[in-house]
């Protein structure tokens, strides 16, 4: 859609996959705090989709100014972070929620045939899955299927 897109990871063994198979421009290691600070200052938005904890004052820094920060990954504990940080920023946060806002979401992906690489998996398997986040030993988002209808071509 014309957008420049950066993948941000704190795993550099991830950034072949992202750039040969996702298609991105760019591709950032969040743990080489010099590499973030190289690139200040640069996004006008972030869709921050990690699960795990992270410091969101790394993410917060690469905003311009105005720039939005889209929190999409469930945590198992609140963010902590500086309230001087979110002076400094001059930006927004949304969050996705709510089933209007998760259609109205849908309806967009579907419209631009964006897609996802996703681990669809059964109800039964759901507490394994929060184990699995909290390791971070996740690789793609999970789908529930609640009513095991989904064919998976695994």
């Amino acid at each position: 859609m014309g957008d420049k897109v950066t993948v941000i990871s704190t795993s550099p063994s991830e950034k072949h996959e992202a750039i040969e198979n996702l298609s991105v421009d760019s591709f950032l290691v969040s743990r080489g705090s010099d590499q973030m600070k190289a690139v200040m200052d640069i996004m006008n938005g972030i869709i921050d989709t990690e699960s795990a904890m992270h410091p969101l004052v790394l993410l917060i820094g690469l905003l311009k100014t105005n720039g939005k920060l889209v929190l999409v990954g469930a945590l198992e504990k609140p963010f902590e972070l500086a309230a001087f940080s979110l002076l400094m920023c001059n930006c927004p946060f949304l969050g996705i929620g709510g089933m209007e806002g998760t259609q109205e979401m849908i309806n967009f992906t579907a419209k631009h045939d964006i897609t996802a690489d996703i681990e669809v998996i059964p109800i039964e398997y759901v507490n394994t899955t929060v184990e699995r986040i909290l390791k971070a030993d996740v690789r793609y988002q999970f789908v529930i299927d609640i009513g095991n209808t989904i064919k998976t071509t695994q």
